[in-house]
């Protein structure tokens, strides 16, 4: 049975600075109420904000709804970031 494969396509749309959604996810490093930090196919995405909340994740499509109040995005070219699945969002989404 082989790999469903997506395009590689990311996209981020973000409502009032209180909802976001974002596609081209690869990998979630890290995420707490006030950062999270994404692996995108475009590079690293930096979210920083305040009550920060997962709405729903899917890592086989690559998509990520949240939502709290964003006050800040940064994109690095970064990949230095350990990425571990072991992480709160590896183990409550396995």
């Amino acid at each position: 049975m082989g790999d469903i494969q997506y395009a590689k396509n990311h996209k981020l749309t973000l409502d009032n600075r209180k909802k976001a959604v974002i596609y081209g996810i690869t990998n979630v490093c890290s995420f707490d109420t006030d950062e999270v930090i994404l692996d995108t196919d475009i590079g690293m995405l930096t979210i920083k904000g305040k009550d920060l909340h997962v709405i729903r994740l899917d890592v086989d499509k690559g998509e990520l709804e949240m939502a709290g109040t964003v006050d800040s995005l940064q994109y690095s070219e970064n990949h230095n970031i350990k990425k571990t699945a072991s992480g709160i969002l590896g183990r409550m989404f396995k």
